[in-house]
């Protein structure tokens, strides 16, 4: 058994959406003397500000952040990949004898990177995924709930890339397994939440105020330059429904219901992944 005081200390800020994870994780960097790494998978994406609620210059009150605006959202970026580059980011600040400081909402990078675990390396399956992408997301949702239970309680369940990339696995090897290595970190967790009543509203505040500042108009200058609808879609969640409200598959009504129930069954699946998969939550 590892001596958990010998190995270097990381702090996770970690919850469902909307409960104030960035800002609590800059109080305590500016405390502890540390620096963040954003665990977002839409934060990963150049572009995509507004629609991820992406920490701006000012909020980020001088404190360096790490794992934002490290991708084009015209190609998806693995949890592989994020695991790499955050693991580098993670070793040069404790050589700068700071502290590192994970937050985020999405449990499966934070996991990649204070777990080390081990991912698949199955091939692409061109056919299969011919095959599964002409079916919806709610269509691939319900097979993967089928084939693999526990991967269903934690994937963003509107993303269609993810969805397939799921199912290819379990179609190669049964099912998504994740292997965990040698503990590398003396981990302190923060777990952040609301009672359901004051996160919903929390939610619908934020939404509104993301239309204000102009997430529809962000999202037609994303497609414009280049984004397809199509792999807007798969981005999820608030991209997911712009995209459909651009191509008037949806009235602004139906946008912003739509969107915020999807938002709160996504707040409901990253309740269960941090307080089932985390420990000491």
């Amino acid at each position: 058994m590892e001596d958990v005081k010998k190995l270097p200390k990381i702090i996770v800020v970690c919850g469902p959406t909307a409960t104030g994870k960035s800002d609590r994780a800059v109080s305590l960097a500016l405390e502890k003397n540390g620096e963040i790494i954003s665990a977002d998978s839409r934060q990963v994406y150049k572009g995509l500000d507004i629609g991820s609620g992406k920490i701006t210059k000012k909020e980020m009150k001088g404190v360096p952040h790490h794992m934002l605006d490290v991708a084009s959202p015209l190609r998806t970026y693995s949890v592989a990949q994020f695991q790499k580059k955050g693991e580098a980011c993670i070793q040069k600040i404790i050589a700068k004898g700071k502290t590192p400081i994970i937050c985020g909402g999405t449990g499966f990078y934070i996991d990649a990177l204070v777990s080390g675990a081990m991912f698949p390396k199955v091939k692409a399956d061109p056919i299969l995924r011919a095959k599964l992408e002409k079916k919806t997301v709610d269509e691939l949702f319900s097979l993967l709930k089928k084939k693999d239970s526990l991967r269903a309680k934690t994937i963003d369940a509107h993303n269609k890339v993810r969805l397939i990339r799921a199912l290819e696995i379990v179609a190669s090897l049964g099912k998504v397994p994740l292997v965990k290595k040698k503990k590398k970190y003396a981990i302190e967790w923060i777990y952040l939440d609301f009672e359901d009543a004051a996160l919903k509203s929390r939610i619908h505040v934020r939404l509104l105020k993301r239309m204000r500042q102009g997430m529809v108009q962000e999202a037609q200058k994303l497609h414009t330059q280049g984004l397809s609808f199509k792999r807007m879609e798969r981005l999820g969640l608030e991209y997911r429904y712009v995209a459909l409200l651009l191509q008037k598959k949806i009235s602004k009504k139906e946008f912003l219901e739509q969107l915020e129930t999807a938002i709160w069954h996504y707040a409901k699946r990253q309740r269960t992944w941090f307080k089932k998969y985390i420990p000491k939550i």
